[in-house]
């Protein structure tokens, strides 16, 4: 099955160069996200991270594929701390207490696969 296929895309033009980072907008005070792939299988998601804003610990269903896309923001899993700037990227392991949090203005792309 290609989880791109059969409709599941939106938000985004196909068949066109992108830079994944100009898809989503910093908002003051708000963690901003553009859901890119939502099925059983995948969710890819942009999200832009104002400076000091966070998505809270929580666990996930899947393995949290995380790439930084601009600026510089905090991951936490199982209370450790990583910092990920543009270019790196960590896994946030399923059923893993996680939290993201906007050291600077942050921006990202989550893949999880369920």
């Amino acid at each position: 099955m290609d989880i791109l296929s059969g409709g599941k895309t939106k938000n985004i033009s196909k068949s066109q160069v992108l830079t994944l980072k100009d898809e989503v907008s910093y908002q003051d005070g708000m963690v901003v996200s553009k859901t890119l792939v939502q099925n059983d299988a995948v969710s890819v998601t942009l999200f832009a991270f104002d400076k000091g804003e966070e998505i809270s610990t929580h666990e996930s269903g899947g393995d949290a594929f995380v790439t930084c896309l601009d600026g510089v923001g905090k991951i936490t899993i199982d209370g450790v701390e990583y910092i990920l700037k543009e270019g790196e990227s960590i896994v946030m392991p399923a059923k893993h207490p996680h939290a993201v949090f906007g050291e600077e203005c942050f921006k990202m792309l989550l893949v999880v696969v369920f």
